[in-house]
């Protein structure tokens, strides 16, 4: 075990870069927590995935580094570097493979620097982490590898986020102004996903949405954001049983207080999916190109993944040209009302 420094009061976590993968880190900022009480943890991160992180209960600060915005290169890297120096860390956990990020912290002059690269890449890093394998692990695994890498012992790997009342409140006061009474059972799609290859065909979302109103007596809720607001609206009118649209109408925090609500989320695999399971929601997985193992959800609900053998998604699939997605067309509507059966039992 690699000795670690004694006390560790002040780390920064450099965050990966979207939605699902920055959940399934959660467990990387608990880990320390744990291993370090009274530390305070802050997280470098891009722009769009600073609400998710606003979520996680053991991240203390957020920095965002937007170095598209500064136009890449030095001087963004540089701003950062001071940015970090200011608030004089004892250490920094890099959780993915990023030259320009191990060249940051090596920058602040932060003095324990803990990453994947290859022989510390020239002094960049203090410790590096075994990165053997990391595609066939899960992603939350591979994250933790990091901390274990520093001696760090890890005890829980699910992932976990937490709204605020305020936020729930707001959602409520949403729900309401649409009709929904305060107890009233909602189930919530989310129909996106951001490449096509992982999305259930639309006319599958309007026949569940149809059979789980007709069927079941459950409110259907569709969620998304403004770019699902066509793809929502035109399968709210093809179900033909007037499902709540709210595509548009949340960020990202009200999303989460929106599943946290539900009585079951459906997504295909997609942050909002794992968003939805580490606020402890039930949760419906529709998997095709992606595989649970890698990427499954590990929340605090009750979790049941469909997916179907369709030899081309043996491994994680990422012909975005594939002309028929054979492997999201295989699930089918009766798959998942089955689990709804299942997972309300």
């Amino acid at each position: 075990m690699v000795k670690q420094l004694r006390p560790m009061r002040n780390i920064v976590v450099i965050s990966v870069n979207w939605i699902g993968d920055v959940v399934f880190s959660t467990p990387v900022y608990r880990a320390l927590k744990t291993a370090y009480p009274g530390v305070r943890l802050t997280a470098l991160a891009v722009p769009r995935v600073k609400e998710v992180l606003e979520l996680c209960p053991d991240v203390d600060e957020v920095v965002v580094y937007n170095e598209a915005r500064q136009g890449g290169g030095l001087v963004p890297m540089l701003s950062a570097a001071g940015a970090l120096r200011r608030r004089h860390f004892d250490a920094a956990f890099i959780l993915r493979r990023s030259l320009s990020r191990s060249w940051i912290t090596r920058l602040a002059g932060i003095p324990v620097r803990v990453g994947f690269g290859a022989r510390g890449w020239g002094g960049l890093l203090t410790h590096t982490a075994d990165d053997t394998g990391l595609d066939v692990i899960h992603r939350s695994d591979a994250y933790l590898r990091v901390v274990e890498a520093f001696g760090i012992k890890v005890a829980e790997r699910s992932s976990r986020l937490a709204v605020g009342r305020d936020t729930c409140e707001r959602v409520a006061a949403l729900l309401r102004g649409h009709g929904l009474k305060g107890d009233e059972r909602i189930v919530v799609m989310h129909t996106g996903g951001n490449w096509g290859l992982k999305q259930w065909p639309a006319s599958r979302f309007a026949a569940l949405t149809a059979r789980l109103t007709q069927e079941l007596g459950l409110k259907v809720v569709l969620s998304g954001a403004w770019s699902d607001v066509e793809r929502v609206r035109a399968i709210a009118l093809e179900s033909g049983v007037a499902p709540l649209v709210l595509a548009g109408e949340t960020g990202l925090k009200e999303l989460a207080a929106l599943f946290k609500r539900a009585y079951m989320v459906v997504s295909a695999d997609s942050g909002p999916l794992h968003v939805a399971s580490a606020v402890g929601a039930n949760v419906v997985g529709l998997f095709g190109p992606t595989t649970p193992e890698i990427t499954g959800p590990r929340g605090q609900g009750r979790i049941r993944v469909l997916t179907r053998d369709t030899r081309c998604n043996r491994a994680p699939c990422y012909y975005l040209e594939c002309p028929d997605n054979r492997c999201m067309k295989a699930l089918t509507v009766d798959d998942v009302l089955q689990t709804f059966q299942i997972l309300k039992s």
